[in-house]
């Protein structure tokens, strides 16, 4: 029994919609610090136990296992899930990454740290910084006269100069607040007097309730152009050449402990003469210490990096405002000054994840009435309206933590995770309700009291480097980078441009002035890396995985893509490396809801493809022609929908490339040679896609049929017939 006979796709296709909905409830451990497109740990868990277990998913997905004296490697880490759900089990774990944080994230996923003196370490740490700078993040609360209420968000408008009169001119894309999903009323901003007030209607929000001019929903600001109020010339913006943007306060919402019993809904106020004065004294006081710790590096040219400097950013520093690198700079100063090396470490993890809240590229949530940080989308949204989040956090008199972006819902988020290392858990639906199942026996780490020790191999550098040894794997499991989806090294350096000069250059990678790479397996129009250079590295990582593979052992790998071009390169990987593919799943892999997908008709399932140098495959998964992968295809879909989703436009297109990708291998495998040109591997690969048939129309006809489809004659744990797939 293995992956491809015991692999339940409905079972865990559910687990992983579940799990991706509010993905920290199931797995604490990504807390730990962001990493992006993360997939489901139930679906790698999933692949380890049909691979190694004994038993219907269903049985020991809830039971304690125990797979010691198994290796498992993740060529291309990120995140560390794989390796995560591997070692919890008991293997030995190797993982490799060229990305220094991605090095850094996992070593701190993964080495032990002792949480009840972690979380005295982090304490004092926000003890201090109230004392430090707790004044600049209170207010005074105009609806009941209580003074200095904590500040959950400050909100902040771009501005420019009008190039016709010289007057501010805001560069407000619209008037709206705060929604009333979740508040009362609309919370409405008057463009004349800057007051707030609170309508029934936002189609006809009435006139404002201070100064009584008409209320808009709409803003001026529109396409890079906005009316200035002085003069109604029309301002262009962004403007480079004037350097990064100002912004003015607008709004607050704060939190008021002592009214909220009494109080409907949130509060809000326009920011008033002491709050302005609190942001001054701030601001005065950061322009007159001498930084230590924030950083000076200009932001290099990228794809994604290339829409700050159209804003005017040049310097990383110039992403946060003089309050909110005030508040860094001492937090870092603190941290260096800890002298627990491993509790250092993981407050200097706590600073580098609060970043993404603790800038001004963050934005507010009219809906959900909370901060997006800035890695909402996979990019750099530079936005027109930011949201600045409370330094320290806020919590209830009951520990409950109020707003999100300070340090106490880091701290909250990190203590969880590491707990969750020395007591998993998996959430069970089965029996209509959600049920905490503990599995005593399994932990996460490299050493947990007394128990027997696991080899944690944690390195920066490229897979194609390591000494691996023939025959010393027992699997690959791992998340290949999918194509030109994340620019992972533009983003992350972000983060580790603060982290390194907090860190020091002893964490292995952080040498290096940046995270990118010329050799990392991104498309990216600005390092001029195409298909063909991805084809390539991911063929010679998966060259290297085969010859450490043990006979029959398994790489398994996710993958999707919008277009079928980078399946062409992941056929040349399969088999430039000398495997064949056994099977290829589906299972959802994102959430539908994310920002950066919601509404762009991309897919959430991933294609599972499950490759060894010898095996079998399932006779029913063959096929040469469309209708044959109509067949194929149809059966996956039922499936899925068995585990209560309803596959998109998006997910048939991936599972179709996926099956034909697989088939493409299983044609080509006796004749490849991987000597050829890489364009000419490409279009072999291509060719034999194509030949199945055109996959358009198929694609077309599998999603436009919305109903449920009949109960699949098939399914993952039958005994079925197979047809040898050995290879020389």
């Amino acid at each position: 029994m293995s992956i491809e006979t015991r692999f339940d796709i409905a079972f865990i296709a559910a687990m992983a919609r579940r799990e991706k909905q509010i993905q920290q409830n199931y797995r604490p451990i990504i807390a730990v610090h962001k990493w992006f497109a993360r997939r489901p740990g139930t679906l790698f868990r999933g692949l380890t136990l049909a691979e190694f277990g004994d038993g219907p998913l269903s049985e020991t997905f809830f039971a304690a296992n125990d797979f010691s004296g198994r290796t498992i490697a993740d060529p291309f880490m990120g995140g560390g899930t794989p390796l995560l759900e591997t070692n919890r089990v008991g293997c030995d774990v190797l993982g490799a990454d060229i990305n220094p944080m991605a090095a850094w994230v996992v070593r701190e996923e993964i080495e032990h740290l002792d949480p009840a003196a972690y979380r005295r370490a982090a304490d004092a740490l926000v003890r201090e910084l109230a004392v430090e700078v707790g004044d600049s993040y209170v207010t005074d609360c105009p609806l009941y006269g209580d003074t200095d209420v904590p500040v959950k968000y400050f909100l902040w408008v771009k501005t420019t100069d009008c190039e016709h009169c010289g007057a501010e001119v805001d560069l407000f894309p619209g008037y709206l607040v705060a929604g009333n999903a979740r508040h009362p009323k609309h919370v409405v901003l008057c463009a004349g007097c800057g007051d707030l007030t609170e309508v029934a209607d936002r189609d006809r929000p009435g006139a404002c309730g201070r100064c009584a001019s008409p209320l808009a929903i709409a803003g001026p600001a529109r396409r890079q152009r906005c009316t200035c109020r002085s003069c109604g010339q029309a301002v262009r913006y962004p403007r480079p050449e004037a350097g990064p943007p100002r912004h003015r306060l607008f709004a607050i919402e704060y939190y008021n402990p002592d009214r909220k019993s009494q109080h409907r809904g949130r509060f809000f106020k326009k920011p008033d003469e002491k709050d302005l004065a609190r942001y001054a004294a701030a601001s005065a006081r950061w322009a007159a210490i001498t930084s230590q710790y924030v950083p000076e590096q200009p932001i290099p040219p990228g794809d994604e990096t290339d829409r700050l400097h159209r804003w005017g950013y040049r310097r990383y520093r110039e992403l946060f405002n003089p309050r909110q690198l005030l508040g860094l700079e001492l937090s870092a100063r603190h941290i260096a000054r800890v002298t627990d090396q491993r509790i250092r470490r993981a407050l200097a993890t706590n600073l580098s994840d609060l970043l993404r809240y603790q800038n001004m590229l963050c934005r507010y949530d009219t809906t959900a009435l909370k901060s997006l940080d800035v890695f909402s989308v996979h990019g750099f949204p530079a936005g027109l309206v930011q949201c600045e989040s409370n330094l320290l956090g806020i919590t209830t008199r009951t520990g409950v933590g109020v707003g999100s972006g300070g340090w106490t819902n880091i701290i909250a988020k990190y203590e969880r995770a590491k707990r969750f290392c020395d007591a998993p858990f998996e959430v069970d639906y089965s029996r209509g309700r959600k049920t905490i199942v503990p599995v005593p026996g399994e932990w996460i780490g490299e050493r947990y009291n007394g128990r027997r020790p696991r080899r944690a191999s944690i390195r920066c550098a490229s897979s194609t480097a390591l000494d691996l040894a023939p025959n010393s794997l027992d699997a690959v499991f791992t998340d290949p980078p999918y194509f030109g989806n994340v620019q992972y090294g533009e983003l992350m350096d972000f983060c580790y441009v603060w982290l390194r000069r907090l860190a020091g250059s002893v964490a292995e990678g952080f040498t290096q002035e940046s995270t990118r790479s010329p050799a990392e397996l991104t498309g990216n129009a600005t390092q001029a890396r195409n298909l063909e250079h991805f084809t390539e590295g991911l063929a010679a990582v998966y060259r290297a995985m085969a010859q450490a593979l043990k006979p029959g052992a398994p790489l398994a790998f996710t993958f999707h893509h919008n277009a079928m071009e980078p399946y062409h390169a992941v056929g040349v990987a399969i088999l430039d490396a000398g495997l064949i593919c056994s099977a290829s799943i589906p299972c959802p892999a994102e959430m539908g809801g994310s920002i950066h997908i919601h509404g762009t008709g991309s897919s959430i399932v991933d294609t599972i493809f499950v490759c060894r140098d010898h095996g079998q495959a399932r006779r029913d998964t063959l096929f040469d022609d469309r209708d044959g992968l109509s067949t194929v295809v149809r059966s996956d879909l039922a499936q899925l929908r068995a585990a209560g989703m309803t596959p998109s436009a998006g997910d048939v297109r991936c599972i179709v490339f996926g099956h034909l990708t697989r088939m493409a291998v299983w044609d080509l495998r006796h004749t490849w040679d991987s000597t050829k040109p890489t364009s000419e591997r490409l279009h072999e690969v291509r060719s034999r896609m194509t030949a199945m048939g055109d996959a358009k129309p198929l694609i077309e006809t599998l999603a436009a049929a919305r109903r449920r489809s009949p109960a699949s004659t098939r399914h993952p744990t039958s005994s079925c017939p197979t047809s040898s797939i050995r290879t020389s």
